[in-house]
């Protein structure tokens, strides 16, 4: 069976900037704890930041791909650049996720860490554009197919297409 990488966040652990969670509540998701199938991890935590923090965009309005690679920065709201600390939770998370031989993710939307369709703008202005976040990026970059929170029963159809999932996903 294969493992999925959740950010613990979704599995309902405070741990996001602003010291809240944002619990997703699926039935298939319920099915997967059940089963021993979920490594769940956060990759800010893991890289040392606090919670709660101020909140971190992506500069300029790119996307995680950039910042390992092109430099772009990662800026709090208070202007500090914590570029470095989103790249260390990116190959903390990797090497999380590599441990325990996940093959999937299911990460946070909007997340300069985990979006993975979508980030914030870089403006903090509450707009989001397409892109990935860092660690989103990475995870992608060495193989693992990530997912967002809304995107579950796109996992599931995955999961059916390699028969790697012994029983069919339920609804919600």
């Amino acid at each position: 069976m294969k493992k999925i990488l959740l950010s613990a966040c979704l599995a309902g652990f405070p741990v996001r900037y602003n010291g809240s969670a944002k619990t997703l509540v699926s039935k298939q998701l319920a099915r997967w704890r059940r089963q021993n199938r979920l490594v769940i991890f956060c990759p800010e935590l893991a890289a040392g930041f606090r919670t709660p923090r101020p909140a971190a965009e992506i500069q300029p309005s790119l996307h995680g791909h950039a910042v390992i690679t092109q430099g772009a920065r990662v800026i709090e709201a208070t202007g500090e650049d914590v570029t470095e600390r989103y790249i260390l939770a990116a190959w903390l998370t990797l090497e999380m996720a590599q441990q325990h031989n996940c093959q999937f993710a299911i990460l946070t939307e909007g997340s300069p860490s985990c979006g993975s369709n979508m980030i914030y703008s870089g403006g903090f202005n509450g707009s989001k554009i397409a892109g990935m976040g860092v660690t989103a990026e990475l995870l992608t970059h060495n193989g693992i197919e990530v997912f967002s929170e809304h995107n579950i029963a796109q996992l599931c159809t995955r999961l059916a297409r390699e028969k790697s999932d012994d029983i069919p996903c339920t609804s919600r």
